[in-house]
């Protein structure tokens, strides 16, 4: 008798609330061109309110792994989506830039669950050997929205108006809870999985552990490079994100159609760069690498692509800038895929989500400072170029970095294990 899949289903539900995720923060970026004339903002001005979101998704990360370790994946994952969803519906509302920078603080807070509550689900629902490719597809979400998302914005807003494109996509996010909510438990006490389903899950089951406190999880080199990593490449994905729609628009001279064309073809190359950096590691192990090797295999790979996209801001044919910006979001969601499964590679599963927290945090924090406060000044005064160069050095330096603080991304030994925090 075949085995039951509802891990599929589960990370079905994952996919949906990641894509979802991305169309709530993604909303602003397209549309700013029709914001930006509507309440009168400038770059710098522009920078500031995404300033707002990353400082917040840096803040919410420092708690809201800690949180979900403690409340568990299922009410973690409830909790952050409605957040998230309320504050995307208020932005509706907002008649100036400073009510967009308090609206983009609130979504950012709300936003800063979804990954550490989508890597905690997959170590729980699937085993080692399938996390890459799991956390790739899930990770997939985040280029669906982009690919789908900006023409319906762009058709939303010229029916309805851009205040209507906020409330639209809080909408979806608000439907996912009760699905949520009546799907999701562990496989040990879901409903509707049977035993051999099970035994595949827990192949290589790890016994219970109590959740780790942060300093606990500090004390590993693992958990600064997996910091560091995200800390140094995570601002290429928020660059690309935020500041494509207007680079578009005031350097290459697109109209908002224009855009909301433009970057679905840029994203589409992302969803096979998401999925096909999971397959790598996946290929490479079943070829007997050593799971920590095949990891670094290919992030080595996604990183020697970076360079490459520079050159988008010097092609003139808008084709070729499109085709070089593709190779780059490609490549960062191969990396992201990969790196994100390092986690659950070295840590104990009471682990996975904190030290996906402080991880994420850092690259909340890289990303305010390199792909929201430095940008805007930056192309204020000297324009694109500059920004571009620095976005193509940044992973070739992670990946070095991950390589000397990870090492071989294998479990933590016995000597190296967590002390847990004493009962109270």
């Amino acid at each position: 008798m075949r085995a039951t899949r509802v891990r599929w289903v589960i990370l079905g539900l994952l996919f949906l609330a990641t894509t979802v995720n991305y169309l709530d923060r993604i909303v602003f970026a397209v549309l700013i061109p029709a914001i930006r004339k509507d309440l009168h903002l400038n770059d710098l001005e522009y920078g500031y309110i995404n300033g707002a979101f990353q400082l917040a998704y840096t803040i919410g990360f420092l708690f809201m792994g800690k949180f979900i370790d403690w409340a568990g994946t299922k009410i973690g994952y409830l909790v952050s989506i409605l957040w998230w969803s309320v504050a995307a519906a208020f932005h509706s509302v907002a008649g100036s830039g400073i009510a967009l920078g308090v609206w983009r603080f609130m979504l950012g807070l709300g936003e800063s669950g979804n990954f550490p509550s989508a890597i905690k689900s997959v170590a729980e629902w699937f085993p080692k050997r399938d996390r890459a490719f799991a956390t790739g597809i899930f990770n997939a979400g985040t280029n669906v929205a982009a690919t789908v998302g900006p023409p319906a914005i762009v058709a939303i807003t010229a029916a309805y108006g851009w205040r209507a494109a906020f409330l639209v996509t809080a909408g979806l996010g608000l439907f996912w809870v009760p699905l949520w909510w009546r799907y999701y438990d562990r496989p040990e006490k879901h409903r509707k999985i049977d035993s051999a389903e099970l035994a595949y899950i827990q192949s290589d089951h790890e016994e219970a552990a109590p959740a780790v406190p942060w300093l606990a999880a500090l004390r590993h080199r693992e958990t600064w490079g997996f910091a560091v990593g995200k800390f140094l490449t995570d601002p290429v994905w928020w660059f690309y994100l935020t500041w494509l729609p207007p680079y578009f628009y005031d350097a290459r001279h697109f109209s908002l159609m224009q855009i909301g064309w433009a970057l679905p073809a840029i994203y589409l190359a992302a969803d096979f760069g998401s999925v096909g950096g999971g397959w790598m590691s996946r290929f490479l192990m079943a070829r007997g690498w050593p799971a920590g090797r095949a990891r670094k295999g290919a992030m080595l790979l996604a990183a020697g692509c970076m360079p490459l996209a520079v050159l988008a801001v010097f092609v003139g044919n808008p084709v070729g800038a499109i085709a070089l910006i593709s190779l780059a979001t490609s490549a960062h969601q191969g990396w992201s895929a990969n790196l994100y499964t390092t986690v659950s590679d070295c840590f104990p599963s009471a682990a996975v989500a904190s030290v996906t927290g402080i991880g994420a945090s850092a690259g909340g924090l890289g990303g305010f400072l390199f792909s929201a406060i430095l940008p805007g000044v930056v192309i204020t005064y000297f324009g694109y170029v500059p920004v571009f160069i620095l976005m193509g050095i940044l992973h070739p330096l992670a990946w070095l970095c991950v390589h000397l603080l990870m090492g071989r991304i294998e479990p933590v030994s016995a000597g190296k294990q967590f002390v847990a925090a004493p009962a109270r």
